[in-house]
């Protein structure tokens, strides 16, 4: 899922540190609050799905309901994302329809055109440093967003759980906002 890898019953590391020992071992579902809280670097990682987990610990809980837990701290509501849109409940939103509904100092970004939107969320979205989502919807119906990889839009289907993109997020809409700003529509 993500960064991370599940092994065993219930314990979670990241994904580059299996087979490593001398980690920091943690028990709680509280503990990955904090160690996705940080970079490597002790910078705060704003978007949880950006490919910028720290490494070194691994975290062994007792239960379940605690790796539910933990996995909704390292990458909130994904599990739900995912149980949705197994069920055929997933709503998709458009990046048009997120835009539209924006108000106040966001407003600006309504003017945004297909073409430079795309090359945002090319910039912004893109798996290798920005988010490791899968983009689930288009700049508008019948507009695919052609910027990334076709693979950034296949939520994967061997073995890991993916994070699944039904709406931009905050931090897409403040990039769209500085890009009108600075360029114009």
């Amino acid at each position: 899922m993500g960064e991370l890898a599940i092994l065993g019953r219930y314990e979670v590391r990241h994904h580059l540190d299996c087979g490593l020992e001398g980690l920091a071992l943690h028990s709680t579902p509280e503990a990955a609050h904090e160690i996705a809280l940080y970079d490597e670097a002790g910078n705060y990682r704003p978007l949880k799905t950006a490919p910028t987990l720290r490494r070194g610990w691994r975290l062994v809980l007792e239960t379940l309901e605690q790796l539910h837990e933990a996995l909704d701290f390292f990458y909130p509501a994904m599990l739900a994302a995912r149980l949705a849109m197994e069920q055929g409940r997933l709503a998709i939103t458009p990046l048009r329809d997120t835009l539209n509904r924006q108000s106040g100092m966001y407003a600006i970004t309504k003017k945004i055109s297909d073409a430079h939107a795309d090359r945002v969320i090319g910039a912004f979205c893109k798996s290798d440093g920005g988010c490791l989502k899968t983009i689930l919807w288009p700049i508008s119906p019948g507009v695919p967003i052609t910027s990334l990889p076709a693979d950034k839009f296949v939520p994967a289907t061997s073995g890991g759980i993916p994070l699944l993109c039904a709406e931009a997020c905050n931090l897409l809409v403040a990039r769209a906002r500085e890009a009108v700003k600075k360029e114009g529509p």
